[in-house]
């Protein structure tokens, strides 16, 4: 009797166990549960998975200056440690902590985040905000100083009049528009190795904040064509502006509209074309204008490279090329993402321990190896039209583009041509914080 009972209790708690995996949705793949209902993994995509992180591996064992990647529970999970005698520097203000040695990412989110950033705009338009559901009274207000007379955009037309001088109706730039980019950032590295030569072959170069060109030219070039502004910047935009030949270099803001910043544009006057940056959200494991400078590149460059970011081993604090030393990010999980990106195949590192300029990173999976692994990734992470090879599946949101002529010139890159005949002349745009990481797409009328 007692083994019966001991059987029925057995029974009785399998089928509650089904129950519940039927309810919750949940299976499991390497010991990692995720929900059924997003997953629906083939022989391939568990292949590609596999590969994209031993081939991962071995790139940041070749390339990565004593980093090691190790792995994770399933198979996008991995983590970045550095040898035991690296020196962490930066403490956290809260709590007093220095950083640790170990990062951990999910190379699947990387994948699908950034595969999506290189096929979508980054710029804000009036476009995406006439397409967003709400996008006048929700979105845009958020983009625009807050003030009694905006009232959320209920007036539509001050509201306009706020955004118009940073406001373009469609993107300035496509996707694959430019072929090789350089992202310059501001460490004290760069004084390192004279890259100037270098920096200004590139077909276009990026640039952030007030980081001065003039009598540092054999160091970080001459050649300027954006500029990525934080709040600070954006305050002094007239400063900015006269960094480089006025009018020449385009400004690039990633923050709110300020009155006084409008005001500037007005009355000093700016002439350099100014628009508002729409980005992707990373988490936190990736934040600081640097990285915003590389997402703006890889949304209109073919390849980008990064130069004068603090990403070698051995650095005492951060520093400025142009000024006095002073408190950082958190370095070592920057350099760590960083590292990560190269080893995607999205960047390629030169500093002063990787001064070659035909430097060949190592064992970076190759372009079939990424799209296989973006699909499986995405039917993983549950986003939005996961596992087609249709580019529009991932549009969450789509409007027909309004009626307007042609305006491109026969002087466009084949790459862009080809690039919107794969997208359909669709124009991307991320959703940021959307929970399926889903597009709003703008497709043309018939």
């Amino acid at each position: 009797m007692k083994l019966l009972r001991f059987a029925f209790a057995i029974a009785l708690a399998s089928g509650l166990t089904a129950i519940l995996i039927y309810f919750n949705g949940l299976i499991y793949i390497n010991g990692v549960s995720f929900q059924n209902a997003a997953i629906h993994l083939s022989d391939k995509d568990v292949e590609a998975l596999r590969n994209l992180r031993t081939t991962f591996q071995k790139c940041v064992s070749a390339n990565g200056l004593g980093l090691e990647a190790l792995s994770g529970r399933g198979y996008c999970d991995v983590t970045l440690r550095f040898p035991s005698d690296t020196l962490p520097k930066w403490k956290d203000p809260k709590t007093g902590e220095l950083e640790g040695l170990s990062f951990e990412f999910n190379l699947c989110e990387a994948v699908a985040t950034w595969e999506q950033v290189r096929n979508s705009t980054t710029i804000l338009t009036r476009e995406f905000i006439d397409a967003l559901p709400n996008g006048w009274k929700e979105y845009a207000w958020r983009r625009i100083n807050k003030g009694i007379l905006l009232n959320q955009c209920a007036n539509r037309t001050l509201c306009e009049e706020k955004l118009s001088l940073v406001l373009p109706e469609r993107p300035p730039y496509l996707p694959r528009q430019f072929g090789s980019c350089a992202v310059i950032g501001n460490s004290g590295d760069l004084l390192k190795t004279k890259f100037g030569k270098e920096i200004d072959g590139y077909d276009a170069v990026v640039r952030e904040n007030g980081a001065p060109i003039q009598n540092f030219t054999e160091y970080v070039g001459t050649k300027s064509t954006f500029r990525l502004l934080n709040r600070g910047s954006a305050k002094a935009l007239d400063k900015v502006a006269e960094l480089y030949e006025r009018g020449k270099e385009v400004l690039i803001i990633k923050t709110t509209i300020h009155d006084i910043m409008n005001k500037m544009i007005r009355e000093v006057p700016i002439l350099n074309p100014i628009y508002l940056m729409l980005g992707a959200s990373f988490g936190s494991a990736a934040k600081g204008t640097g990285l915003k400078a590389l997402e703006f590149a890889l949304s209109i460059c073919d390849s980008v490279d990064m130069y004068g970011f603090t990403v070698d081993p051995g650095y005492k604090e951060w520093t400025r090329y142009f000024s006095e030393s002073r408190q950082g990010h958190t370095p070592l999980q920057g350099r760590a993402y960083y590292q990560m990106m190269e080893c995607l195949g999205l960047i390629r590192i030169h500093s002063p321990m990787r001064a070659n300029p035909n430097r060949a990173v190592k064992w970076v999976p190759d372009r079939r190896l990424i799209l296989a692994a973006r699909i499986a990734s995405e039917k993983l992470l549950r986003r939005v039209g996961a596992g087609s090879g249709d580019p529009l599946s991932g549009c969450s949101i789509i409007k027909k583009q309004s009626s307007r002529k042609a305006t491109r010139d026969l002087s466009i890159r084949s790459a862009v041509i080809e690039h919107q005949k794969y997208a359909k002349a669709t124009t991307m745009y991320p959703l940021e914080h959307n929970p399926g990481h889903g597009l709003l797409c703008t497709v043309p009328r018939d």
